[in-house]
């Protein structure tokens, strides 16, 4: 990619760049879905440059679906990193050596780049990453076990998923997370999953309920060992309500 990127660099913004945490929710399991090059051994977040006759958002789609195979993602901007040497040391000889890059070349990647953050959280099921060329892997990986990244991009994936915590105090999850019918147990461990910790049974019943966004089904959950809980639904036309006019409450 990066060769490609340099016959091309007139196309590209200078000192900008995209990256793109995208959180995956699966069996009670938060990933984050990273790239390994066959050129370098650490991994690091799908990102890439902006042409200078693309808007932002449009640029964060394109560089996602390019590196990842994955579209249709709703992308959320939630910060910038400018750090003056966040790219020193990343960027060396032996890495310019198996890429083949020209001394004189080196340049355009070493200058300083300021990166803006893009995240999203989807289905790990219904989002499917592709490799895109044969010099890169795609993997979901464990947010608890992330390996040694390159450049800044644990400090990115740390303040993604800051940012995903802060925000389910102001909007609901769970309408493209969970199956159409679903238990007030599997939605309250979707919500301990992203914020990390355990919430107590009641409060959350109380404070789930009290939004409005959920249907009570004439339903019972079946083939459960004991006592079969009681079954819900999204009111979907209430769950978009709410996403529009936000939420006030802390979990």
């Amino acid at each position: 990619m990066l060769n490609s990127t340099l016959k091309d660099s007139e196309r590209y913004q200078p000192g900008l760049s995209i990256d793109c945490v995208i959180f995956g929710f699966s069996d009670n399991q938060l990933k984050v879905l990273l790239i390994k090059t066959i050129y370098g051994e650490k991994w690091g977040l799908p990102g890439g440059f902006v042409s200078k006759d693309e808007d932002l958002d449009l640029a964060a789609n394109s560089v996602l679906y390019k590196r990842t195979g994955l579209e249709g993602i709703f992308l959320r901007q939630f910060a910038t990193f400018g750090a003056v040497k966040r790219n020193e040391g990343h960027f060396d000889d032996a890495l310019f050596a198996k890429l083949g890059t020209p001394f004189e070349d080196r340049g355009w990647f070493l200058q300083r780049f300021i990166t803006v953050g893009y995240y999203a959280l989807v289905d790990i099921l219904k989002a499917v990453p592709q490799r895109k060329t044969d010099t890169e892997l795609v993997e979901w990986i464990d947010h608890n076990a992330v390996p040694d990244l390159i450049l800044d991009h644990k400090e990115i994936i740390d303040k993604a998923l800051e940012t995903l915590r802060m925000e389910l105090n102001l909007m609901p999850i769970g309408y493209n997370l969970l199956p159409e019918k679903f238990t007030i147990p599997e939605l309250q461990r979707l919500y301990e999953t992203i914020l990390g910790k355990k919430l107590d049974r009641r409060n959350f019943l109380r404070k789930i309920t009290s939004i409005g966004i959920l249907t009570k089904l004439d339903e019972k959950k079946s083939n459960v060992a004991h006592k079969a809980p009681n079954l819900y639904s999204f009111d979907k036309e209430r769950y978009d309500a709410v996403l529009k006019s936000g939420l006030n409450q802390g979990w």
